[in-house]
């Protein structure tokens, strides 16, 4: 029951900010559930993709999501994904909490000044 609720707290958040579920769900993976981090990132992208799916279909009946640029985007993201797979597998999980919390600051410190 703890997990499923884990599910629906972030997804309603990732559904509210269009962001969000890799933000919260790697600490709540790796310190609630206590799994290593590159499970927590790796579980983390298995579970994004139904919600951003059904998020997409959603924003897409109310005509929010601007095609051109979100296909170009997703051809880059698609690049990066590959790419950011590979260097998971060689970096150590200290360093990956480190890049992961200068990101969470940059994220956090970029919205507060828009």
């Amino acid at each position: 029951m703890k997990k499923m609720l884990i599910g629906i707290v972030v997804g309603v958040i990732s559904g509210l900010f269009a962001s969000g579920g890799g933000l919260l769900l790697v600490p709540v993976y790796t310190h609630i559930l206590k799994l290593d981090e590159k499970a927590a990132r790796t579980t983390t992208l298995f579970c994004i993709l139904p919600m951003v799916i059904l998020t997409a279909i959603l924003y897409n009946k109310s005509n929010f999501i601007d095609w051109q640029l979100g296909i170009k985007c997703a051809i880059g993201g698609i690049v990066g994904g590959l790419l950011g797979g590979k260097l998971l597998s060689k970096i150590s999980n200290k360093y990956l909490q480190i890049i992961f919390i200068i990101f969470l600051l940059y994220a956090g410190i970029s919205s507060f000044i828009r």
